[in-house]
């Protein structure tokens, strides 16, 4: 049994972002294995499923359905690449090499071009000169997996991950890991990232298997065992922060390419490739996240039909034949919400439309606090209350997702997640609420919180649904709209606006 001891990520993060020209966000790369040139998966053939060799094929579609294929989108509009210099400003943590992975300019530049002899001599405050990236040749057109792979979506409700890695006896099956004093199997942590990102779990695994084999490998390469993604940050040496890492970075880009913001794919040598306006936001969400972990030439290898389009149909079949879209369809209408607190209890608005869960999915949540606490963790008699009607299908470590279809499934329809709620007078699995029925009690409970709120955020098919887009969040007449930076914005009913602030000032409540 392989054996590791670690906490959960911390969740939720706060940080100010800046798209810079919407080039990729700085990054700590690492190596992936073996290395750039020779991909685990490298050599891959393809080996077509049967029902007797994979019971986990897609589901039975009607032959008379079209079946999309790995074949061009109708172009989307993406933004161009940086043709002038800029002026830089050194931050706390930067280096050379961050600061030239998110620019898409090679460090050696960098360094000519300001003069710098020692890469390692950098300080806060002091300001560079960035010229502008030499575009690589544009990334592919192929589609490598469908929009509803990358979410967490109706075709992955019923996978049982378990017993897919089971059946493949690879090191995976053998991997348990302690996740915040609780010991989980290898196949618990892929399920617990999966749900807490709405990443697709087959995603997931196939984007391990193709890294570093632990899927069908029982005894894969020694050197992908503390790093199995090849993302080798000193912090993330076990599979639980390596998973959470490729599924942040995998929502980042297919969000990003929904709201048309990705224009350019950074690899890890510096090269920025200009992302190509015919493919769908799945594939972009793959490619950005191969983008961070390989140099030029394994990237290309990583997203052409020998690379994880082949991991994924030996492991699973035809990526295309789970398609399952639009994953929210035209005309889609929110249920009618309400705020999620008690009539006549003033609450503070402290956080505009930022991360559903990490900071690389939608802009879904907004946060709030109980006007009757001082800031900072505080133990709260407050309640949260249900915004609908609905089943509650989790309950635990601060985290309440509620069903709004009732089919005990969060990653069909709608769904809310109302995080940060204290354990005690907690609901449980299984309890139906209807809208204004109690929760449980603001805190700080479950992933990163400097101060007690609810942390409130929006589903639908297992995708993360922006609070700052084409459908905000609704609470009362309240509509959300988002501004230029994370926790920016404000809510609007008629001509009153209130705009998030962490202080306890009746400009910045809200009363039901």
């Amino acid at each position: 049994m392989t054996y590791h001891r670690f906490r959960k990520p911390i969740t939720l993060l706060v940080f100010l972002v800046s798209l810079l020209g919407f080039s990729a966000l700085a990054c700590n790369l690492g190596t992936p294995y073996p290395s750039a040139e020779t991909p685990f998966s490298n050599n891959i053939t393809f080996v077509a499923p049967t029902a007797t060799t994979n019971p986990y094929l897609p589901p039975t579609r009607d032959p008379n359905d079209p079946i999309l294929t790995p074949t061009p989108d109708a172009p989307h509009t993406v933004p161009g690449i940086r043709t002038e210099e800029v002026i830089y400003t050194v931050q706390y943590q930067d280096t050379l090499g961050t600061i030239s992975q998110n620019f898409g300019v090679p460090l050696d530049l960098i360094m000519q071009v300001n003069d710098i002899a020692d890469p390692n001599l950098l300080s806060i405050g002091q300001t560079l000169l960035i010229p502008p990236p030499a575009p690589a040749a544009p990334a592919p057109a192929y589609k490598i997996i469908p929009d509803s792979e990358l979410v967490n979506g109706p075709l992955s409700a019923t996978f049982d991950v378990a017993g897919f890695i089971a059946q493949h006896a690879g090191y995976l099956n053998s991997y348990f890991a302690e996740v915040d004093g609780e010991v989980m199997s290898g196949a618990e942590i892929v399920e617990l990232v999966a749900t807490n990102y709405s990443v697709n779990p087959r995603l997931l695994l196939a984007v391990l298997e193709y890294q570093s084999g632990w899927v069908t490998h029982s005894n894969p390469p020694e050197t992908t065992l503390t790093y199995p993604l090849g993302k080798d940050d000193a912090w993330r040496d076990n599979l639980y922060y390596q998973l959470t890492w490729a599924a942040d970075n995998l929502n980042r880009g297919y969000y990003w390419w929904q709201v048309g913001a990705l224009g350019s794919i950074a690899t890890k040598d510096g090269r920025l490739i200009p992302t190509n306006p015919l493919v769908n936001a799945g594939t972009a969400g793959v490619q950005y996240m191969f983008g961070a972990l390989l140099e030029e030439s394994g990237w290309r290898r990583a997203v052409s039909e020998g690379g994880l389009y082949a991991t994924y149909y030996n492991l699973f079949g035809y990526s295309f034949g789970y398609a399952y879209e639009p994953v929210t369809p035209p005309g889609l209408a929110q249920p009618e919400f309400r705020l999620p607190f008690e009539d006549g209890i003033p609450w503070v608005f402290t956080g505009g439309p930022h991360g559903g869960w990490d900071n690389g999915s939608a802009w879904a949540a907004l946060d709030f606090a109980p006007a009757s606490n001082t800031p900072g963790c505080n133990v709260s008699d407050e309640w949260v209350v249900a915004m609908a009607d609905g089943l509650i299908v989790r309950a635990e470590n601060g985290a309440v997702v509620q069903d709004l279809d009732g089919d005990g499934y969060e990653q069909t329809g709608w769904t809310i997640l109302y995080m940060h709620i204290e354990t005690r007078d907690r609901v449980r699995v299984g309890d139906y609420l209807h809208a204004g029925d109690k929760v449980g009690h603001p805190s700080c409970e479950g992933g990163y919180s400097t101060g007690t709120h609810v942390h409130l955020a929006r589903r639908y098919n297992g995708e993360w649904i922006a609070a700052d887009g084409a459908l905000p969040v609704v609470m009362d007449g309240w509509v959300s709209f988002g501004g230029t930076y994370l926790y920016d914005g404000y809510l609007q009913k008629g001509d009153q606006v209130i705009e998030p602030c962490e202080c306890r000032d009746p400009e910045n409540m809200v009363t039901r």
